[in-house]
């Protein structure tokens, strides 16, 4: 029998932190470096104790963090300046312990509609063409709705890296951990990725014109759209998003050190 363990609905977050502390490790140890290839899925899921499936979750998690580079048919790459390794999000989890999917829907709201506004008046076309690229991988993944959900959260990062505003990204940062692990378990249940692909590119146009107004009532128009969609999903099981559960351990920020084989 195999001895690998598949994440049961309340332990798939958990799974998740552990492939994160993993890579964390290997990055601080000089195991990899910025650039390098992950070990094959099989090999690495073996070595962490878990299923492929919870490996993937984990892998999905940083690649919408933007740690990661998933380059489909290739495999997964560690970025080329992951200086900040989870520091942000990862205690942020945490702190969001039990919270509800209303509240964060209204977290987003606020920011994420200023954010919109000020990338309208302050965004370059390197983050245009991030946008533009991210827009293409959603039209590219609408029918594997998990790949679908990091070039979604990554679109939204793009946004707040564009605003121009260092403590707002910060926030921002913290909150798309919750984002990505919050939603991917109801990830395949995404009725129409057609629409909200439809609907970021509506956000596209509206921060590409300069129109700060539109680029808020654009954001706002999706989030609420979003935000329906998941009531509807909860409908058949009402009551609190599950506890978001992260490792004790601090998260910390970590510089590369000196190559050394993976191992």
């Amino acid at each position: 029998m195999s001895s690998l363990r598949t994440a049961k609905p309340g332990e798939d977050r958990q799974m998740t932190m552990r492939v994160v502390e993993r890579i964390r490790a290997l990055l601080e140890d000089g195991s990899l470096q910025p650039g390098d290839k992950l070990p094959p899925e099989r090999e690495f899921a073996r070595t962490l104790g878990i299923s492929r499936s919870s490996l993937r979750a984990g892998i999905g998690y940083l690649a919408a963090m933007g740690l990661l580079q998933v380059r489909h048919g290739v495999g997964a790459f560690l970025s080329e300046s992951p200086t900040q390794f989870g520091a942000a999000s990862l205690p942020f989890l945490d702190a969001l312990h039990g919270y509800e999917m209303g509240q964060l829907f209204e977290a987003r709201r606020v920011l994420e509609g200023h954010l919109a506004a000020l990338a309208a008046d302050r965004i370059n076309e390197r983050h245009l063409a991030q946008m533009a690229e991210e827009l293409e991988e959603m039209d590219a993944t609408v029918g594997t709705p998990q790949d679908y959900l990091i070039h979604d959260v990554r679109f939204h990062r793009i946004i707040a890296q564009a605003a121009g505003n260092s403590i707002l990204a910060a926030i921002m940062e913290s909150l798309t951990g919750a984002l990505y692990a919050a939603r991917r378990s109801n990830a395949e249940h995404k009725a129409d990725l057609a629409l909200t692909t439809a609907l970021h590119r509506g956000v596209y146009r509206a921060i590409r014109s300069g129109n700060a107004r539109a680029a808020r009532a654009a954001m706002e128009r999706h989030l609420m759209e979003a935000e329906d969609a998941q009531k509807k999903e909860a409908s058949t099981s009402p009551g609190r998003v599950k506890p978001v559960v992260v490792a004790k351990k601090a998260v910390k920020a970590v510089t590369p050190k000196s190559k050394a084989p993976v191992k």
